[in-house]
């Protein structure tokens, strides 16, 4: 097996602040078509009833019922498409890099969305998922991975999972943010047969509709750490000042705009100049978490409130 692929300091700064890794294209094509073959697709054409065609999904194929707390590495067969593609370098370095050596399944379920020639004939609506998070309410400062596979090409029309960036540390109830449809800032999946979607447990996001004329599948896997998620990824590209502050507001026009700070203080279109700087304040105390060092800090946010002497 390749070694993997760990993520690098930027990889991680950006994950803090955006709660996210989009992988475009990192399965190979034989095991997407693997993957379809193992989880007992048919084409399109045959397909009547989705309820039915479901079912059968669930029933026939080759994806084992995995129960939850099964370690990563027992919980698919060696052969499969799924082992497959969870030993690449990079989706094995990544795993490593956010949930450590040894994670645990929390569940997997195979999505799969339908188009609009379904609904015709049903009373029922087609609809778009709600927004929602999945993590329920959780405070911890520790946290799960989502890895979202998508085997095939997702153009716009399929309606590809929606999400928000920098939605993640902001703690909710995890479907009283339902009633938001459309937030400034938010992106939908748009991309190549293979790619990996890795999501921090707390982003908001929810299926889109489907307006195409092709089936839409995706793979999700909820991992659970079982060790402290300090430093596990390739810190050794850290600078050597990311400890100094930067100046506020009268700055350097040529500062680089992808050194860490930058990168952990750069704002999502949803912000605004009030409750979203608790947003910058959370990432600061997440990468301390990561870092494993009380002492980070970044634009001060977090040291012009702690300063009780």
């Amino acid at each position: 097996m390749a070694e993997p692929q760990l993520l690098d300091s930027s990889d991680m700064a950006r994950f803090v602040a955006d709660g996210y890794l989009l992988m475009e294209s990192v399965v190979p094509d034989e095991i997407n078509r693997q993957f379809m073959d193992d989880i007992g697709y048919l084409p399109d054409d045959e397909i009547t009833d989705p309820r039915a065609y479901y079912g059968k999904l669930m029933m026939t194929s080759s994806i084992p019922r995995v129960r939850a707390g099964t370690p990563l590495d027992h919980a698919y067969p060696a052969s499969g498409a799924i082992a497959n593609l969870l030993a690449l370098p990079r989706v094995r370095g990544a795993i490593l890099s956010l949930v450590g050596e040894s994670p645990v399944v929390d569940h997997h379920f195979l999505h799969v969305t339908f188009p609009p020639r379904f609904y015709e004939s049903s009373d029922k609506p087609q609809v778009s998922q709600h927004t929602h998070q999945d993590s329920t309410i959780d405070p911890r400062m520790a946290f799960d991975i989502q890895l979202m596979y998508f085997p095939h090409e997702v153009t716009v029309p399929m309606g590809g999972t929606r999400f928000v960036p920098g939605s993640h540390l902001r703690i909710v109830s995890n479907s009283a943010i339902g009633r938001y449809q459309n937030i400034k800032g938010q992106r939908h999946v748009v991309c190549p047969a293979g790619s990996l979607l890795v999501l921090h447990m707390g982003i908001w996001h929810g299926g889109g509709l489907n307006t195409s004329d092709r089936l839409r599948y995706m793979f999700k896997i909820r991992l659970c750490p079982t060790e402290r998620q300090c430093r596990l990824w390739d810190d050794s590209d850290l600078p050597n000042d990311h400890y100094e502050q930067r100046a506020i507001f009268w700055t350097d026009p040529g500062e680089a705009r992808d050194s860490l700070h930058a990168i952990l203080m750069k704002p999502q279109g949803w912000y605004e100049y009030d409750t979203g700087r608790l947003e910058l304040m959370n990432r600061v105390k997440l990468w301390r978490y990561l870092l494993g060092d009380e002492d980070f800090d970044a634009d001060y946010w977090l040291t012009r409130v702690e300063n009780e002497y």
